[in-house]
């Protein structure tokens, strides 16, 4: 999915919303953005996220990670990200 700018970017909901659309557009992918594909898509990233979480057990999975090494981090924000994107995209498109 698109990059939709850095960690507080002061993006707007409705902003990332149409960015997302444009980008799907220009590249003639409205065919594969059903909800059907979008919500199939989506449960695939979050399973991506979930193995992040997978064998860390509760005391690595505390508020903040603070067992987690940067990279590790970043890895989540990347996954958490690509989880918003299609649940923004998936809404988008369901017009909800």
């Amino acid at each position: 999915m698109a990059d939709s700018g850095s960690s507080g970017s002061g993006l707007t909901l409705e902003e990332l919303t149409r960015i997302q659309r444009e980008f799907a557009r220009e590249r003639g992918w409205e065919t594969f953005h059903g909800p059907r594909n979008l919500i199939l898509a989506l449960v695939g990233e979050v399973g991506e996220l979930a193995e992040c979480f997978q064998w860390l057990g509760d005391d690595g999975a505390k508020p903040g990670l603070p067992g987690l090494s940067k990279k590790k981090r970043e890895h989540i924000g990347d996954e958490l990200a690509d989880v918003l994107c299609y649940l923004i995209r998936l809404a988008d498109v369901c017009q909800v």
